[in-house]
């Protein structure tokens, strides 16, 4: 197809847009304020749906907006109205953020014309390539999920301008947290410009994560200020420093929302091909948002891969998370995870090396896709999230569960007999309670969401352990710390990829709310001065202890057979006695313990003792001669003689006797 877009020529510029339906197409031009429209230029079709026009004088710098004018009867998906300004699908800038107002909603003939509304796109010469570099991130490490403005807002070292910004996250204080964590790679929430849903403005709410977009391209001006130039720059601090960064990108929905929702970009242009409808003109609403982008639609499958294209070749990111995952492969409104779409990207020459990882599921028929995406895609784990979460709160017969989990779920990620997890581990992430709230809160708590505690999830798997919320309590307050740590011990002992949710390795609250996507405020803004240093300093050192231990970061499922040229089996499970788990053992409904003992090809092991009862219990190891076990985390038990406390995860590493005797004495 022919580019689409903004293209700055030696003649001048050409604007390009595809629409299979609009009688009439314009482009708007304006003034550098976007105030004024100083020009409105209609564009000649070309074939093939493109209408373009090459406007001569025209150069870097350029304001513009698209109109369309054709049928308008929403009933039939049609939704022409040439006083809406419309954003094009292509723009990379904007000159401002999106505000919902009521006649970006309105009705033809009802509303005016809506150019003093809308942000203006803004024509930018792309840069030169970022040369092509193979992704720092490898699947087994350690993704770190953050969103750009929470995570950085009350950053203390962060000068006061760049906080809230991508820039902030190439700030040394923030390089040096990562790298203490041994973060591989981030994953930031969306960063794309986004729009309220219209029932936040009336309530003094505004979206916080950014899961609303307008179009693909465009960064948010709030988020990057600097334009694509400064999330290039940071990609590449963080590159330096040997982290990578992967985007989330929500290609299964828009904000232009339901019926009653705006008219921005893409239902202005052709709601019927950019979008699913039903046979009777309803539009599909698998997302729960009220409307579900057509990815099965040659025109959005380009679109999806030319922005993805764009991320890598002028940003250089390492990959990409995918929301909603199941509408890429939705064809004909059937998930197909040999979808057009999924399987365009990975065999597209740009993007076949990049870090791919599936949301997967959607509420759409069928939508709950767990283990059916095809390699290389990762696929975020919400059976290992809730198995963790089940064990720690004490429920009967989930010992199992749990070994299956920290073993890199095979009875998910193995069904078609292939030797690797695709699992994406995590106990907590943006959407839920965060990792402290879930040892703290019994009931969700959303009230400042405005709808009554209506929303989000109701069944979060979590416990209080004696007192809903903040207590001053001693002994509940330690219960609490335990579990904490319990849980961040649990998720790095994990076979496969890790993530954890920024300000979960130090304790980060938001007050029993579980679905904060509204609070733009202090329920997501990390605490930095008042953040837990003692369970920081225990995540670093669980990560240290992944990074010197590559059998914990392992994506080859486990077997039970020696590796390699070793006479150690790869995986023991044991009880706290040392001897091998038994038929009755895995069926006992009140059983809390449980030993994994890791071998790796070179004869190392590593045991990983849990203790998920609350009573203390003495562990006993198997013994070689001439070897003996050491603790592998120095603020874990160190004698095994004495018992392990309840509610604990300890890891000891096997040693030869010499050489700890010499470690001991240095």
């Amino acid at each position: 197809m022919t580019q689409l877009g903004a293209t700055i020529t030696a003649e001048g510029i050409r604007f390009a847009v595809w629409s299979s339906s609009a009688r009439r197409l314009w482009v708007s031009l304006f003034d550098d304020s976007g105030a004024r429209e100083l020009d409105r230029l209609e564009l000649k079709p070309e074939g093939e749906g493109v209408h373009a026009l090459l406007v001569p004088g025209l150069g870097d710098g350029t304001r513009y907006g698209f109109r369309a004018d054709g049928d308008y009867a929403p009933e039939r998906g049609l939704w022409f109205d040439p006083d809406k300004l419309l954003t094009d699908p292509y723009a990379v800038e904007i000159d401002r953020p999106y505000q919902y107002h009521w006649r970006l909603a309105a009705k033809r003939n009802e509303g005016a014309d809506t150019a003093p509304l809308m942000p203006k796109a803004i024509v930018v010469a792309p840069p030169e390539a970022v040369a092509p570099k193979p992704p720092l991130f490898q699947p087994g490490g350690l993704i770190y999920e953050l969103n750009v403005r929470s995570f950085t807002k009350l950053h203390p070292d962060i000068p006061e301008a760049q906080r809230g910004t991508i820039t902030a996250l190439a700030h040394p204080a923030v390089v040096e947290h990562l790298k203490r964590l041994g973060v591989s790679a981030v994953e930031l929430m969306p960063i794309t410009a986004s729009i309220d849903e219209r029932h936040l403005p009336p309530l003094g709410l505004s979206n916080a994560w950014g899961y609303n977009p307008v179009t693909f391209m465009t960064l948010d001006p709030r988020l990057a200020p600097g334009g694509l130039k400064e999330l290039r720059d940071t990609v590449a601090a963080l590159r330096k420093a040997g982290i990578g960064t992967i985007l989330d990108l929500v290609f299964n929905h828009t904000g232009e929302s339901d019926r009653l929702g705006p008219t921005l970009s893409l239902r202005g242009l052709d709601a019927l091909a950019y979008y699913g409808h039903q046979s009777d003109g309803q539009l599909v609403n698998d997302t729960g948002t009220g409307n579900t982008v057509a990815c099965d639609h040659p025109v959005v499958r380009e679109m999806v891969l030319d922005t993805l294209r764009h991320f890598v070749r002028f940003a250089g990111v390492d990959g990409f998370r995918f929301d909603l995952a199941p509408v890429l492969g939705r064809v004909d409104g059937a998930f197909d995870p040999e979808a057009p779409l999924l399987q365009g990207i990975p065999s597209d020459p740009v993007l076949a090396d990049r870090v791919l990882i599936a949301e997967p599921w959607d509420i759409g028929p069928n939508g709950y896709q767990l283990g059916n995406f095809r390699p290389p895609y990762l696929e975020w784990n919400d059976r290992y999230r809730d198995d963790v979460r089940r064990f720690w709160r004490g429920d009967a017969g989930a010992i199992g569960a749990l070994a299956t989990r920290l073993a890199g779920s095979s009875d998910v990620f193995g069904r078609d007999g292939r030797p690797m997890t695709r699992t994406v581990n995590f106990i907590a992430a943006h959407d839920g309670m965060s990792l402290a709230d879930i040892v703290a809160y019994e009931r969700k708590h959303n009230e400042a969401n405005g709808e009554q505690n209506r929303d989000g999830h109701n069944d979060n798997l979590s416990w209080n352990n004696g007192a809903e919320g903040e207590t001053d309590d001693e002994a509940i307050s330690l219960a609490r710390s335990n579990d904490r740590r319990a849980l961040l011990a649990t998720l790095f002992a994990s076979r496969g990829t890790i993530m954890l949710t920024a300000g979960d390795e130090f304790g980060r609250t938001q007050k029993g709310n579980n679905n904060a996507y509204a609070q733009d405020n202090a329920i997501t803004w990390l605490d930095w001065a008042g953040r837990d240093q003692a369970l920081e300093r225990y995540a670093s050192s669980l990560a240290t202890l992944r990074c010197a231990f590559p059998v914990l970061a392992d994506t080859r499922f486990l077997t039970g057979v020696p590796a390699g040229g070793s006479e150690i089996p790869d995986v023991a499970w044991l009880t706290e006695t040392g001897m091998p788990l038994g038929e009755g053992d895995w069926n006992d409904a009140g059983r809390h313990r449980l030993v994994m003992l890791l071998g790796d090809s070179q004869g190392a092991r590593l045991a990983i003792l849990v203790n998920g009862d609350r009573r203390q219990c003495v562990f006993t190891l198997p013994v070689r001669e001439g070897f003996e076990w050491l603790s592998a985390v120095e603020t874990q038990p160190v004698d095994l003689a004495r018992p392990l406390p309840g509610r604990c995860v300890s890891f000891v590493i096997e040693r030869q006797a010499a050489k700890a005797r010499a470690r001991k004495g240095s």
